[in-house]
């Protein structure tokens, strides 16, 4: 009998009820997609087998396909299959061979029988034979020696109820071959800077680093598949050298490799999802910690295989045998790229803060990789710079030594210095001196607000030291001050609207119509 797909036996299954409500040829062509000579020839054979819908209907699908799709008897297939099926021991083996390909079997077949099977066929009855005689090689799994991780085909879910909206969750399932004990968690995406956590999580959890971490070809952990050299992202590579492992990825489209976390993810279908079939969370925490419960009465039943649960294996085979764990978990590090400015500072777009670098870098693009507390920037794999992470918008954070030797020099040559702007600045008054002080504590580094010290004193020169004690004094009145500020003040004469101190106004000469303090009281 011919291998019918199980897609044809739906079809012809739907053909026999659509019949049975006495549909047409054209209404179940337009019902079904199915095309209306293809249905004719279904109702031909229908008529043929002397049976009813109904009677058909009720037969098992190896029937209803032999009854429908008899097997044809074909003396020269028959003389055809004859001949390949005892050669096809000998193909095998050929096919083990180094260089060998089917390709090259078929071209030598075909010497022999020039009227025998085309190249599919050929490859279809070989690859038939091959699954039939060769079983697949159990594997054989050390303690420690692998992680297998993967994701489940099918998320789990909650409710967020503030967007009204079911929430997909991509779940983590990570195995130890050897005891078989597994790890499951839910995260908010698939992508790398939710994967990360997750596996930090999973190690923590195993409470040790197995020497190998054996993936698919996910595109969140491989870059370019091979079978031999797969070459993964940068992120997991610095994961896995944190916690000083070896990344592995499988071969493509060979899910065998990983046969453990494919059959720990079944046991998540039975044991976690099942159980969880008819339950509401309203957030993903709520979804984190209903899972963890269920992996552990997972991991806490006992296999009927070994009499023993998934849990004591792993402490009585596995646990000792993995590395420990680093004293920090890895930490999620986010990259970004950009050019130095010529100022020898680079822009963390995020933040809007700027970094130094040494000045030989002006004008070259770098790397930044950051986190919450470090700013590491890097040109070519090296790392040239490291800061502490500020989060001052439109700040600085400069490390003298990256500055150019002239700049550095010139700032001795003129002896500027914070303690001689605050010196200039009391000569011309307190405003002035609160300004500059404002000015100095402003950015991390003082020299970077030298220039707007040096602007602001010269305006004495243009206007006036009164003028621009004046001005100072209306700028600090402002929730922020800065040199434009100030400059603005003085081109528009603002400084001279200063309403005069009560020791400055002017005595009126007495009389009999001013009415004294008194009065009001």
């Amino acid at each position: 009998m011919a291998n019918k797909p199980l897609d044809m036996l739906q079809q012809i299954r739907r053909c026999l009820v659509l019949l049975q409500e006495a549909r047409s040829v054209r209404q179940i062509h337009r019902l079904t997609g199915i095309h209306r000579n293809t249905v004719k020839s279904y109702v031909e054979r229908f008529k043929h087998s002397g049976k009813t819908y109904a009677e058909l209907l009720a037969l098992p699908d190896h029937d209803l396909a032999e009854l429908i799709y008899p097997p044809r008897h074909n003396h020269q297939a028959d003389d055809r299959y004859l001949y390949l099926s005892g050669r096809l021991q000998h193909y095998a083996d050929e096919l083990k061979r180094p260089h060998v390909t089917r390709q090259r079997l078929w071209e030598e077949y075909l010497e022999q029988q020039p009227h025998g099977y085309r190249y599919a066929q050929f490859c279809l009855h070989l690859d038939r034979y091959i699954q039939q005689h060769e079983p697949t090689m159990p594997q054989v799994h050390h303690p420690g020696d692998k992680l297998q991780i993967d994701f489940a085909g099918d998320p789990l879910r909650y409710y967020d109820p503030v967007a009204h909206e079911w929430i997909n969750c991509p779940v983590l399932v990570c195995s130890l071959p050897c005891s078989a004990m597994f790890y499951a968690e839910p995260l908010t995406s698939s992508r790398q800077e939710h994967l990360i956590p997750a596996l930090n999580s999973a190690l923590a959890y195993f409470g040790g680093v197995p020497r190998n971490i054996l993936s698919d070809n996910m595109a969140q952990v491989v870059t370019k598949p091979s079978r031999y050299e797969p070459v993964f992202t940068e992120l997991v590579e610095q994961w896995a050298l944190h916690y000083r492992t070896n990344m592995q990825a499988t071969r493509v489209a060979k899910p065998k490799d990983k046969a453990s976390v494919e059959n720990s993810v079944h046991i998540a279908y039975q044991q976690i999802y099942a159980a969880m079939r008819n339950e509401c969370h309203h957030s993903l925490k709520a979804l984190k910690h209903r899972v963890r419960e269920l992996l552990e009465k997972a991991n806490e039943r006992t296999m009927t295989a070994y009499g023993k649960s998934r849990k004591e294996r792993f402490l009585e085979l596995e646990k000792e045998h993995l590395a420990p764990l680093p004293p920090k978990h890895f930490v999620y590090k986010h990259q970004a790229k950009a050019k130095v400015k010529k100022n020898y500072h680079v822009i963390l777009g995020e933040d809007w803060h700027q970094y130094s670098v040494p000045h030989a870098y002006i004008g070259q693009r770098v790397k930044l990789i950051y986190d919450d507390d470090v700013v590491e920037i890097f040109c070519e794999y090296k790392r040239i710079a490291v800061h502490q992470r500020a989060f001052v918008r439109n700040g600085y954070s400069t490390i003298k030594e990256h500055m150019p030797e002239s700049h550095r020099n010139y700032l001795l040559q003129k002896g500027w210095t914070p303690d001689d702007f605050l010196e200039k600045a009391h000569e011309i008054g307190p405003g002035t001196e609160e300004v500059v002080t404002r000015f100095l504590a402003a950015k991390a580094f003082p020299e970077q607000s030298y220039d707007a010290c040096i602007g602001l004193l010269r305006l004495a020169k243009g206007f006036g030291r009164k003028r621009l004690e004046n001005a100072c004094s209306l700028a600090l009145q402002g929730s922020r001050v800065t040199y434009r500020i100030v400059k603005t003040i003085l081109e528009n004469n603002r400084d001279k609207l200063v309403l005069p101190t009560e020791e400055q106004a002017p005595m009126l000469p007495f009389h009999e119509n001013i009415r004294g303090k008194h009065f009001y009281n």
